[in-house]
């Protein structure tokens, strides 16, 4: 007899880090345009150079919709 084993679903979060490939996804833009991006949202927020860039400020910066971006982020 096989005992009966139950599976706990597990909750994925949704990531909260915009890295240059999901711009490049988002946007439609080329890679050195998207990293060019990245530095520019970096120096606004007063970020060094290896500190990441959450969805928030990439929204902020961009004026795009959470809820849009975050369907991107897969």
């Amino acid at each position: 007899m096989v005992p009966k084993v139950r599976f706990m679903q597990q909750m994925i979060p949704t990531r909260i880090v915009i890295y240059a490939k999901d711009m490049m996804n988002i946007t439609g833009c080329k890679e050195r345009t998207a990293r060019k991006l990245l530095s520019r949202i970096r120096k606004k927020y007063k970020k060094k150079k290896g500190q990441f860039i959450t969805v928030e400020e990439f929204c902020e910066f961009t004026g795009l919709d959470k809820t849009v971006v975050t369907t991107y982020l897969i």
